[in-house]
């Protein structure tokens, strides 16, 4: 085999993961190309300079070859291009110094089976968030977290469970008739609250952590995007401001995503000022963005960045955040189209036929 082989191989390998996220099929071994896009990128354009500077572009084949590569490429970079700091901002940087209207929120899946739990507290310490989530957090990480925790949030609403989908919130502020909801699984918990600030603004706070489409957790990513969807249709539908939270077990540019911005009509704080890629913190070349922070266009950004190593294998997500409803006119987002209405409406739709289905079979 020659080396212009082992190119072609390459560079149809490529072709093929690029391709892979367009079948419209919800198996966790085609929505799992989603994740790694920028090392995909990175492969697609080492393939292709290789293969261009290497040999002479003589045949009908190799042109063909080298214009499906190019547009690979080309698609590949314009998704990622949002999520550097060339791109416009979608959230805007802040315009107010009004201490009463600003604020820190800390995004943290622990890793259960961690048992650094100073290193957490450590970065909350440091961080000094005003909300904190914690995912992924069990009863033994509760009894060593809280006596720490409980003396600078005295505002609390969780649910510790041992099946790594354990959902605790703190807040300096106070919570509104804060609630736990199992949207989509009777195990899968997310929370609901209404925040009110010290100005006495308040707004509408969702945290969520849906099933990944991995083997190992839920073959489908069915539930993960049923979840999301529902708690879009829940933004959209608030007359409050909202924040959306939590580890989406989804990328920034997936479609999933995507689709959950637009119907939410909430606002990315990565987009134009970087990936910040949250998960794998135990692969330096293996990572991509899973825990979001998704604000509605009354929000300003101060600082937005990953926050240190606490022995997971998820960084936390950070930002400081104003509330500027004075100054939305300036970055409302588009109203979804009808077709992605239609297409939410039909994701929540099929996983309750899923659902359905399961319990028949159960029944039987």
């Amino acid at each position: 085999m020659t080396f212009k082989n082992v190119l072609q191989i390459i560079g149809g390998i490529a072709i093929v993961l690029t391709i892979a996220p367009f079948i419209a099929a919800d198996y966790w071994w085609i929505r799992v190309f989603d994740f790694p896009h920028m090392q995909l990128t990175i492969f697609t354009a080492a393939a292709t300079l290789a293969y261009f500077i290497k040999f002479d572009i003589k045949w009908a084949k190799d042109y063909a070859f080298m214009s499906i590569m190019i547009a690979c490429l080309v698609f590949q970079v314009v998704k990622i291009y949002p999520y550097t700091p060339l791109a416009e901002k979608d959230v805007l940087d802040s315009t107010i110094t009004d201490q009463n209207r600003t604020f820190k929120l800390l995004v943290a899946n622990v890793l259960q089976k961690n048992k650094k739990h100073e290193a957490l507290l450590e970065e909350v310490e440091a961080k000094d968030p005003h909300i904190l989530l914690l995912l992924e957090t069990d009863k033994d990480w509760l009894n060593a977290i809280a006596p720490t925790l409980s003396k600078s949030y005295p505002h609390y609403k969780g649910i510790p469970l041992d099946n790594t989908y354990g959902m605790l919130l703190y807040s300096k502020f106070p919570l509104e008739d804060p609630k736990i909801h199992f949207q989509i699984d009777d195990s899968i918990p997310s929370i609901e609250s209404v925040v009110q600030l010290p100005s006495g603004d308040r707004f509408e706070l969702y945290a969520i952590h849906p099933t990944p489409p991995m083997p190992q957790h839920n073959p489908m990513s069915t539930d993960r995007d049923a979840e999301m969807m529902k708690t879009a249709f829940k933004s959209r539908n608030n007359t409050l401001p909202v924040i959306a939270i939590g580890d989406f077990n989804d990328v920034a540019w997936s479609e999933s995503t995507e689709l959950f911005k637009e119907v939410s009509e909430l606002l990315d704080l990565r987009i134009g000022r970087g990936l910040f890629n949250t998960f794998s913190a135990k692969s330096k070349i293996m990572r991509w963005p899973l825990d979001h922070i998704f604000v509605s266009e009354h929000f300003r950004a101060k600082t937005v960045l990953r926050g240190n190593a606490i022995g997971s294998d998820h960084f936390p997500a950070f930002a400081e955040l104003t509330l500027e409803p004075e100054n939305k006119a300036e970055q409302m987002p588009k109203p979804p189209r009808e077709e992605q209405l239609e297409r939410a409406y039909d994701i929540i739709k099929k996983e309750a036929t899923q659902k359905d289905t399961r319990k028949q079979s159960d029944n039987t």
